[in-house]
């Protein structure tokens, strides 16, 4: 069937202007949906009924194209922090729509960020076999000062203390972005406190 094809296509998800352009009709997909052949996972977005629900990877990769795993979520996975967060921390333009992110499937912590930032630090990193976006260790040090209201100090100081002992950090960068985020002097005030113990 088509519609299977296209879904497997688009990696178990697909958008109804997939679709469209394989010229099923939008009453078809609601009426695949009623049989019970598609299952709508968010308003355009659908999977195989009989599917298990793709992974949180896969739907955010998918649903949130322009999210960049931050703070938290990449504390946790560059092991600076042991606390798995039940929400992702994902950056997003701060311009972009609030209703792009009324996603249901996935617990979200949202930080809306000025454009002239939102790419400095931006890389990308295998979460389960599915590439996310995600800020390198650096710009996720440096969130830390600049988001500190909302980290408890002991996720604040272990974060500090993983990075300064982590044989790949860059300090270079720890200062170039520290700057362009305006917590140059915290964060210099307390990286060369740890640093040199």
């Amino acid at each position: 069937m088509l519609a299977k094809q296209i879904i497997i296509e688009k990696g178990g998800i697909a958008k109804s202007a997939d679709f469209v352009a394989a010229g099923i009709c939008a009453v078809d997909v609601v009426n695949m949906c009623n049989a019970g052949y598609l299952a709508r996972i968010r308003h355009g977005y659908y999977q195989l009924a009989e599917e298990d629900i793709p992974s949180e990877e896969r739907l955010l990769a998918t649903l949130i194209p322009k999210a960049i795993v931050c703070v938290e979520s990449a504390l946790f996975h560059y092991g600076y922090s042991d606390f798995a967060p039940r929400k992702w921390s994902i950056a997003v333009p701060r311009s972009m729509s609030r209703t792009k992110l009324d996603v249901d499937v996935l617990a979200l912590q949202t930080y809306y960020v000025q454009p002239e930032i939102y790419e400095l630090g931006k890389t990308t990193d295998d979460f389960g076999g599915i590439i996310l976006p995600i800020y390198d260790r650096e710009r996720t040090i440096c969130d830390c000062f600049k988001y500190r209201s909302r980290l408890d100090n002991e996720t604040f100081n272990k974060a500090l203390n993983a990075y300064a002992n982590d044989s790949k950090k860059n300090l270079q960068n720890l200062s170039g972005y520290a700057k362009k985020l305006r917590v140059y002097k915290k964060v210099t005030e307390i990286m060369e406190v740890l640093l040199n113990g």
